[in-house]
């Protein structure tokens, strides 16, 4: 019997996965704690096949879109079964398909093993709180908890503005609005540039990817807004080495002396695969104290990680220390914890 697109969701959705492959000469592809897998007994699609299944999600105002951008992110539901976050492209002249797999349930800061000084960073009334790591490595799933506590907590209004929308938010203390790109605004830019007459108190930027957005996002946590955000960097001296180079150079200086002020955290995070299957965060964390602030202006960034290394009282911590820790408490192998530390000798 031929196979619906929603039957390969729904495997994925049983068997864990994170993400969906479909692509022309290859059988449908799961990954499952990191591993590229076929799903069992399914035959290569040819590139008619590939381009049925993918339409048959789409609505034809998104088809033309598609077919002009040649690409197109969007969200997708099977209801009663789980949310997924779609890319369609094209490659080798036939369409590809790529889908993150979205929990219907919105994850709590203690089931993903947030540290306690993240509680506090999201408390904050103000400023910049950055979550950071390559793609796959639970930027978002980290965003969504750190918004439910919010949610949980506090009487607020959260704003979101998301390429496309992922987890949906049931309003608890506070009230929240979703806009997602494309369908609710046209750029992160322009959604930034008019939030604040939207009254907000906290307000989530889904990726900080152009020097319109970042510029806007600072300026945001400078106004008295609590403003979460992501990059795709690996640790705290690279995201803020990031942020800044996207400025012109007659701008920096002044760019780091907001940086210096404003910033509150970064949150670096990656996927470790566990004994037994499974994955767990190894999370480097930055918090911006006076030292920080002052290697951020003085344009010492290189120097952080020294500080970081000796302000554990703070909340601070590496990557190779969290992975140490990791692996001393049994959680991930040695092999795992020597393939991922920058400098394996400090795991001996």
């Amino acid at each position: 019997m031929k196979k619906s697109i929603d039957d390969f969701f729904r495997y994925a959705v049983a068997q864990g996965a994170s993400d969906l492959h479909l692509l022309a000469d290859q059988p449908p592809i799961v990954r499952i704690d990191g591993a590229l897998k076929p799903i069992p007994e399914a035959r290569p699609l040819t590139a008619d096949e590939t381009r049925e299944l993918c339409y048959s999600i789409i609505t034809d105002a998104q088809r033309q879109v598609f077919e002009r951008d040649k690409e197109l992110d969007f969200s997708y539901e099977i209801k009663g079964l789980s949310r997924f976050r779609v890319n369609l492209h094209y490659q080798m002249q036939s369409i590809g398909l790529v889908a993150r797999v979205i929990s219907g349930d919105i994850p709590t800061m203690e089931n993903i093993g947030m540290p306690e000084i993240v509680y506090e960073l999201v408390r904050l009334q103000q400023g910049l709180i950055l979550i950071t790591g390559p793609t796959g490595m639970g930027k978002s799933t980290s965003l969504a908890a750190m918004i439910e506590f919010i949610n949980n907590e506090r009487n607020a209004h959260i704003v979101t503005l998301e390429d496309p929308i992922e987890f949906v938010y049931k309003p608890k203390k506070s009230i929240i609005r979703q806009r997602q790109l494309g369908s609710d605004m046209n750029t992160f830019a322009e959604g930034l540039k008019h939030v604040l007459r939207q009254d907000p108190n906290v307000i989530l930027v889904g990726e900080m990817r152009d020097l319109e957005t970042i510029s806007s996002t600072i300026t945001l946590a400078e106004t008295g807004h609590l403003v979460l955000a992501t990059l795709h960097t690996s640790n705290s001296a690279q995201t803020i080495d990031r942020i800044i180079d996207v400025f012109p150079p007659f701008q920096q200086p002044q760019i780091r002396l907001q940086i210096s002020l404003f910033l509150r955290g970064i949150i670096s995070q990656q996927l470790l695969p566990k004994p037994g299957g499974g994955r767990i965060a190894s999370r480097e964390i930055l918090i911006n104290n006076p030292a920080v602030g002052n290697l951020i202006r003085e344009n010492k960034i290189a120097q952080i990680k020294t500080v970081m290394q000796t302000s554990a009282e703070s909340g601070m911590v590496t990557m190779d220390q969290d992975i140490k820790r990791l692996f001393l408490e049994g959680r991930v192998t040695e092999e795992v914890a020597l393939a991922h530390a920058t400098n394996p000798q400090l795991l001996r």
